[in-house]
């Protein structure tokens, strides 16, 4: 079946119809993977313009068969090729028959391999033998056929040097494809599969090896019998060999050299045990007593030291502002003054609200006098004194409140190439935010986050040893012991996820994964690990990922991200279906992403000079990609103001080291910002970047250890404060009026849609399409009346939980119940007695394929309408308008409603559809 031409593994449907497309006669075809079954095909023909999707199922004996409608005999078939062949004859009930296979196009070579700056690429050297085809292939080629393959075998080998720091072996290698491998070719002919010249190439590349196994071992040798028991005197006394001194060896062969791995394998192992066994013995024997040691108590956590902000009040007073976050005060100074001249205490703030138009200034609203307030505004000396303010006062509210659960908590997400080489001894200034770019200020840098998210590639350190590195760094700077929550590890791409001991139990759900991209998707030297749990009622995703190296490779990264986004299996398993980016509320991507910037290097080191990154930017290839919807769709990035993180001289952070000779030539690595932090999430939820930067002290890679610090709303398990009656219980629903769909495809199959939420029993589903027509072609539209809609209803009807919710919607097609897109909705701003409309864009495996609007409401019953205002909602963004009138009283009781609160760094939505189909909307009431 693998060989058959025809079958396309696990392409998308996105992809197989514009395959046929391009292949544009009727009955061509070709057979992909199912999206919806595991173990199902998808059977997808072009007839008269459209394709038609048909799933081809197994049965419990394997047999395979095309999916027919209810009462109609289905064909069996014992594998795909038999089935083909049979629908390749006319009137078999497919709507033409298979005539032209759409054959798949052969993948080239995986030049990609790891360790650009020759570090970081030992698992490649051993592959490089097995990238060709398999041996069969080649035995019945004639004498030039064979030549012509050890030709092609050694292009491929050279195409592995220039990042392999394996040169020695690779020059034995390219020795044994010039010379030897047509002698093994020859002997496989007549039927002698030992492969006897490669053994002795693979021997002699070892010798070294062998060397060293022999002077490990005998160290290791030499220390296990220090611990073995006492000689008895009548025994014989045990050979001694020195390293240097050992009998005559036969010639090492490879079998050999397994044997010697395997004693040193299982020294290792066992030593640990023998020196803990005798230590035992000789305590016991002696009756020794061992200093006790006091366990040290842990560190006290730090308090908190007031902190003082200069401030400009109105055009030209000064005053300080002095912030004591332990007793929950603001005090307000004249410049000069000893004393305060009033003094705030947090439950009397009642908002503070960030311009826009001027980032360092901030008003402040607050209670003076019953049913009056007041509003002050402060213009700090740079937006992050602002910033600094603003945390510290969301600091104070978190600790003075009385919930049971937090609204808010602090997300630090680091990503490092460490190159494969150890760390430094000290990591405060990557884990504090400080260096370059958007940082943390000095006041607010050492304020423990509650989660610590922390990935790395290149990274040599043992599993254990690394996360209890972390661990010991982050009790030294915040004097907190942080739990690890998980560690997930593919090769030296790994991650860490550790919160703070009062949060562990709000953890649940923890799910990890990990996807190879390496060559050929086998190996482990890119690819990407992740993590994803619910706090509390919020879901979160965390990936971390190394994608292929190379400037020229922007193609390969795109690729990479969508087999990331297609295997990673993450987060709830009834949302399997769904597009990864959908099925958290909040997901952070990051790692070594690799994309590069398309000037010329000298260009590049001249704008880095003059710090004129906005030039830079412009080139940058995931910014590019992102433009073309290629990647990260609608994924947000803080503002980039510091250098490209990649490629320094190691040891310095004052040049960077662009050019590599290898034995190919010289290859030139641009400096780039490799490293980056996304995130996703879902609408009107609350998440704020506060920080976005690089270290420019941690030298040991070439890479820069890169930071973001987040401000994320999170939901708790809601108890509703009525308790229940003896009566019916009212119930809130979700009433739908019209739904309309534009969906790329080639398809003219009905559909339906399911819902899914966290608030629903289970899923639901609506009836098929009421309406249909392709005026666009490559576009379908669809659409729904309310008939066909079901009425939700919620398992719980309370205001306050409800706009925490929000709804997955997916399209299916009727006959492959594959889905054409996926979107998500938020409730918050759909809770009213009249019907709202909402507009949104469908996702399906990363691609942007469609967009959906409709009438909708979601109605609540009337003694369950009472909320509660979040801890973040009391911090509001507004443009600056005119100047307020210092101590001017402002509108009585009940203050201000709220501004709902949008960071600055994210877009605003989109006011129109940039798909081509999209126009359809337009214009239309």
């Amino acid at each position: 079946m693998a060989a058959a031409s025809w079958y396309h593994r696990d392409i998308s449907r996105v992809v197989a119809e514009e395959l046929l497309a391009k292949a544009g006669r009727d009955g061509c075809f070709l057979v992909r993977d199912s999206e919806s079954v595991s173990g199902a095909y998808a059977l997808c023909l072009l007839f008269q313009r459209h394709v038609h999707t048909y799933r081809i199922l197994p049965d419990d004996e394997g047999l395979l068969s095309v999916q027919t409608i209810q009462g109609i005999q289905a064909k069996c078939f014992r594998n795909l090729p038999d089935l083909i062949g049979a629908y390749q004859q006319p009137n078999n009930g497919l709507v033409t028959p298979l005539l032209y296979p759409v054959h798949r196009a052969r993948q080239a070579a995986d030049e990609d391999s790891d360790g650009e700056d020759g570090r970081g690429g030992r698992h490649v050297a051993s592959t490089v033998l097995a990238g060709g085809a398999g041996a069969g292939t080649w035995l019945g080629a004639p004498v030039a056929g064979r030549t012509h393959i050890s030709q092609q075998l050694h292009q491929r080998l050279q195409e592995q040097v220039h990042s392999s720091p394996a040169s020695d072996f690779m020059g034995f290698m390219a020795e044994y494809l010039n010379h030897h491998l047509q002698l093994d070719l020859e002997a496989l002919r007549h039927g002698h599969p030992q492969l006897r010249h490669l053994s002795t190439a693979l021997v002699t590349a070892c010798r070294a090896l062998h060397r060293r196994i022999d002077f490990t071992l005998a160290g290791l040798e030499t220390l296990a019998r220090v611990f073995d028991p006492p000689v008895s005197p009548r025994s014989p006394a045990r050979e001694q060999v020195s390293p240097g001194h050992r009998s005559p060896q036969p010639p090492a062969d490879l079998e050999l050299l397994l044997n010697k791995i395997s004693t040193v394998n299982h020294l290792l192992s066992s030593l640990e045990k023998k020196v803990l066994k005798s230590l035992q013995e000789t305590v016991s024997r002696h009756n020794l007593a061992l200093p006790s040691v006091a366990a040290a108590p842990p560190p006290a956590a730090k308090p908190l030291a007031v902190q003082s902000f200069e401030v400009k009040v109105g055009k030209s007073q000064r005053a300080a502002l002095m912030v004591d976050v332990e007793s929950g005060t603001v005090a307000i100074s004249k410049r000069g003054s000893g004393s305060p001249e009033e003094t705030i205490p947090q439950d009397k703030i009642l908002q503070l609200i960030k311009y826009q138009s001027m980032q360092s200034k901030v008003r402040l609203v607050y209670d003076r006098e019953p049913q009056r307030s007041l509003s002050k505004d402060f213009i700090f000396p740079s937006a992050r004194k602002r910033e600094a303010f603003c945390q510290l006062l969301q600091l104070m509210k978190i600790q003075h409140s009385n919930l049971d659960e937090p609204d808010l908590i602090s997300v630090y997400v680091g990503t490092w190439n460490m190159g494969s080489t150890p760390p430094p001894r000290s990591l405060a200034s990557w884990l504090t935010s400080r260096g370059l770019g958007r940082t943390q200020d000095e006041t607010t840098a050492c304020i423990p986050h509650d989660i610590y998210v922390i990935g790395t590639q290149e990274n040599s350190l043992g599993d254990r040893e690394w996360v209890e590195f972390l661990r010991a760094s982050l009790k030294t700077l915040m004097a907190i012991d942080y739990r690890v929550v998980a560690l997930q590890c593919l090769w030296s791409i790994k991650i860490v996820v550790l919160v703070k001991p009062e949060h562990e139990r709000r953890i649940s759900h923890v799910h990890t994964s990990s996807v190879k991209t390496g060559i050929a998707n086998t190996l482990g030297n890119k690819g990407a690990v992740g993590v994803s749990f619910l706090f509390n009622g919020t879901s979160f995703g965390f990936v971390n990922c190394h994608l292929a190296s190379g400037s020229e490779k922007t193609h390969r990264r795109n690729q990479n991200y969508s087999d990331i986004l297609r295997s990673l299996v993450l987060g709830d398993k009834r949302l399997g279906a769904f597009d990864l980016t959908l099925r958290f509320t909040h997901l952070f991507w990051f790692g070594d992403l690799n994309y590069r910037l398309d000037m010329d290097v000298q260009d590049i080191l001249a704008h880095i000079t003059k710090k004129e990154f906005e030039a830079l930017l412009a080139v940058d290839q995931l910014n590019l990609e992102r433009e073309k919807n290629k990647v990260f769709l609608r994924f947000s990035e803080g503002d980039i103001s510091f250098p490209p993180t990649y490629r320094y001289e190691r040891g310095s952070r004052d040049s960077y080291m662009w050019q590599k000779f290898k034995p190919t030539g010289m290859r030139i690595n641009v400096p780039s910002w490799c490293d980056r932090i996304l995130w996703k999430s879902h609408p009107e939820t609350h998440v704020v970047c506060n920080s976005y930067g690089c270290t420019d002290n941690i030298v040991t890679s070439d890479h820069s250890p890169v930071f973001a610090t987040f401000e994320v709303g999170v939901t708790s398990q809601f108890v509703p404060k009525k308790a229940p009656g003896s009566g019916p219980e009212p119930l809130a629903c979700i009433e739908w009026e019209s739904i309309e769909v534009i969906v790329k495809t080639a398809s003219r199959s009905k559909c339906y849609i399911e819902f899914h939420s966290y608030c629903l029993e289970e899923a639901q589903r609506s009836g098929e399409n009421t309406s249909q027509s392709c005026d666009v072609p490559g576009f379908l539209k669809l659409g729904w009346s309310a008939k066909h809609l079901p009425v939700l209803n919620p398992i719980l009807p309370d205001l306050e939980y409800l706009g925490d919710q929000h709804l997955l919607l997916s399209i299916k097609g009727v006959e492959s119940c594959e889905s054409y897109g996926e979107c998500c909705i938020a409730m918050r701003s759909m809770i009213s007695s009249m019907a709202q409309q909402f507009e949104t864009f469908l996702f399906h495996r990363g691609e942007e394929t469609g967009s959906m609007r409709g009438w909708m409401k979601v109605r609540v019953p009337k003694d369950r309408r009472s909320t509660r205002e979040r801890l973040y909602e009391w911090i509001s963004f507004e443009e600056e308008d005119a100047e307020p009138v210092a101590d001017a009283p402002t509108c009585p009781k009940p203050p201000l409603q709220r501004l709902r609160s949008r960071p600055h760094s994210l877009p605003e939505p989109a006011s129109g559809y940039t798909n081509p189909a999209y126009f359809i909307f337009e214009g239309v009431p």
